[in-house]
């Protein structure tokens, strides 16, 4: 016998699923060339909206273009494949620590005051600072929402651009980013190249001004496991958090050799 509580449950389970399957087939889809960007904005600003964006960030939204540089960009990242040598070599790693151990020295007041706060010697944040921008030099001329909203659309990495994108357009709304706000080929900003999620988890300040990126950085590193007076080479403590910077296997070790260079270890 199918109970009255049966039925019931059994129509719940129903209205779920119909709920579900038309929240799938309303939400933006992915796709593999410029040609559905503009459709798929629409699509994605309305999911925006009803999330509880802005006007200022869907109208930021809808001037997006759709990338092409980006999209040679993210297809064409040969360099995480050489050897740790080459890849040194190719990044410039003397030139990397010559200058870092020269800003170290003048800017010795910024850094102490960075590692009393967050435990963070000078030596991997002027390594991560020269690798990401060139100690601030090339930061990118891309214009970052519509490098990741690119990113969001295509569906090679839909799901961790689509995170970035909606980071990037609440700072939008707040006011502390806009829609021609300039940065690299995968959206990345500022002096120490943030994604807009770590900007909104760890940023301290504008990330264009040195120190404020440098303080980021380091409180990016601690929240990710680092402690004070630990060491950072591979198999050591803090290493994991230098892990978590970046996935590649040859940036993560260039950083840690840079960084005990530069801190003269």
């Amino acid at each position: 016998m199918i109970r009255g509580w049966q039925i019931a449950t059994s129509a719940l389970a129903i209205v779920v699923m119909v709920a579900t399957l038309g929240t799938e087939a309303n939400a933006a889809q992915c796709g593999n060339g410029p040609g559905g960007f503009e459709a798929w904005k629409g699509q994605f600003a309305g999911e925006a909206r009803a999330k509880g964006l802005g006007a200022t960030a869907i109208d930021a939204l809808m001037q997006a273009h759709y990338a092409s540089a980006t999209i040679a960009a993210d297809r064409g990242q040969r360099s995480f494949g050489l050897s740790l040598e080459q890849f040194m070599a190719k990044r410039g790693s003397a030139t990397i620590v010559a200058r870092g151990r020269s800003l170290k020295q003048s800017q010795a007041a910024m850094f102490a005051s960075i590692q009393q706060r967050y435990g963070v010697p000078p030596g991997p944040l002027i390594a991560i600072w020269g690798m990401e921008s060139g100690f601030g030099s090339q930061r990118g001329n891309q214009n970052m929402l519509s490098s990741i909203a690119t990113l969001a659309y295509d569906c090679r990495r839909p799901e961790f651009f689509t995170e970035q994108l909606y980071a990037a357009l609440k700072l939008i709304d707040r006011g502390s980013l806009s829609g021609s706000t300039r940065g690299s080929m995968h959206g990345e900003i500022g002096q120490t190249q943030f994604m807009p999620k770590n900007v909104l988890a760890y940023g301290v300040g504008n990330l264009d001004v040195a120190a404020n990126a440098l303080a980021s950085t380091a409180n990016f590193l601690r929240a990710n496991g680092w402690r004070a007076g630990a060491g950072y080479q591979p198999g050591e403590p803090n290493f994991a958090a230098i892990e978590a910077w970046n996935a590649a296997g040859v940036y993560q070790k260039a950083i840690a050799i840079m960084g005990r260079q530069i801190d003269g270890q």
